[in-house]
């Protein structure tokens, strides 16, 4: 069972989640919905519900982000090189051997 009350109603008695599976919460001056609290009795699979659908967005964040990371490499010829090292070996090959 549901019921939609405002906070004040909340605040002055909590034993409605005694009554109630979940209580939809309302502002009464502008009929704007604020929320949802859940009784203890579904707490648990609500829980672990919001905890499956954060871990799956964060998973698909992490998927978009991984496709491109993996996507650009390097030259072998520039392996184990520092920065240094490998913009002075691409002024060599551009402009030839200096020194």
């Amino acid at each position: 069972m549901e019921i939609t009350i405002g906070m004040r109603d909340l605040v002055r008695d909590s034993s409605i989640f005694n009554h109630y599976d979940y209580v939809n919460i309302e502002d009464k001056r502008s009929h704007k919905y604020k929320g949802l609290l859940v009784g203890a009795t579904h707490a648990a699979a609500v829980k672990a519900f919001l905890d499956k659908n954060i871990a799956a967005e964060r998973q698909k964040k992490l998927d978009a982000i991984m496709s491109i990371a993996g996507t650009l490499t390097i030259d072998p010829k520039f392996d184990n090189l520092s920065g240094r090292e490998i913009r002075m070996k691409i002024a060599q090959e551009k402009y030839g051997e200096s020194k």
